[in-house]
């Protein structure tokens, strides 16, 4: 599942969740607006950014940072990055980082280097699968539904859905709702038709709309190049050592952006094997600079004697 669009998605149509996770007032989202930020002349890109719609030098910046694979370079990279925005907006006083784990064990190993930044509060560690430490609300119940066993899941779901047919829920309106469990659920069981989701949530109608189509395609697409690298394993022909690499670089284009030649042709000169074991890495790439590193580290092992 990825989890960093997911998010997106969900702060994007309620706002509002991501600052009543952080113990701040819903009220506050409507003063703000949430968007990815790539910063100039980098490769970085912050997950998330909340923006004052007045931009004030006094009204607080928001950074998001979602995290459910281990990364021991995490906290290098995003401090770089809001430093970054930072020089570049030299009107920006005061900010505030979160980042938002699956579980401590998704944590850098090691954090010496930036303890300093850590035990300050400006910094906001929060772990989902301790959620049940937030006072219980239904908002924070979706958000735990991300994180909820496949087992249970659609049983939570539905519950949500029940509560949400007494009325609004923090805020947001029965669609919104609606819409924001079905997210949840086609990313949680991407290999599930449209008619499956339906039938077990109990639902007539789950919409084709653009949310649901990217999801499914997101999904669908991770457990191709799962089976494509296991195939690959296996000693498949020439003919899928091609399709690979298409379905990787697509992959790729739609987590990062366009990629740049030199990366396009050592993408293409990947061996079966080369691509077997990139339809595994790709998910726990951050920026697009993993996958040159990535790449690179493939040539010179070629190189070597």
């Amino acid at each position: 599942m990825q989890t960093d669009s997911l998010f997106y998605r969900i702060f994007q149509s309620a706002p509002g969740l991501f600052f009543e996770l952080i113990g701040q007032s819903q009220t506050l989202a409507e003063a703000y607006t949430f968007r990815s930020v790539e910063l100039k002349q980098t490769a970085f890109r912050i997950d998330g950014v909340f923006l004052p719609d007045q931009p004030e030098p006094l009204n607080t910046v928001y950074f998001l940072e979602v995290q459910f694979q281990k990364d021991e370079q995490l906290y290098r990279r995003l401090f770089a990055e809001i430093c970054l925005f930072l020089r570049q907006n030299p009107n920006i006083l005061v900010w505030n980082a979160v980042v938002l784990y699956a579980g401590r064990a998704t944590e850098p190993s090691d954090p010496r280097p930036y303890q300093n930044w850590l035990d300050a509060p400006d910094i906001q560690l929060i772990y989902l699968d301790e959620l049940n430490d937030i006072p219980p609300s239904p908002g924070i119940d979706i958000l735990k539904l991300i994180t909820e066993p496949e087992t249970s899941a659609i049983a939570k779901a539905k519950t949500l859905l029940n509560q949400n047919q007494q009325g609004p829920i923090n805020g947001l309106d029965q669609k919104a709702i609606i819409e924001l469990v079905e997210t949840i659920i086609v990313y949680k069981f991407p290999q599930l038709s449209r008619q499956e989701i339906e039938a077990m949530l109990e639902l007539s109608g789950l919409k084709q709309t653009k949310v649901y189509q990217e999801a499914h395609a997101e999904g669908l697409e991770q457990g191709l190049a799962q089976g494509l690298a296991q195939g690959l394993e296996q000693g498949l022909e020439e003919g899928k050592r091609q399709e690979g690499i298409a379905l990787i670089t697509r992959l790729l284009v739609r987590k990062f952006g366009d990629l740049s030649p030199e990366i396009q042709i050592s993408l293409s000169q990947l061996s079966r094997e080369q691509v077997g074991a990139l339809a595994d890495a790709w998910m726990d790439f951050s920026t697009v600079d993993d996958v040159s590193n990535w790449l690179s580290t493939v040539t010179s092992e070629n190189e070597s004697p």
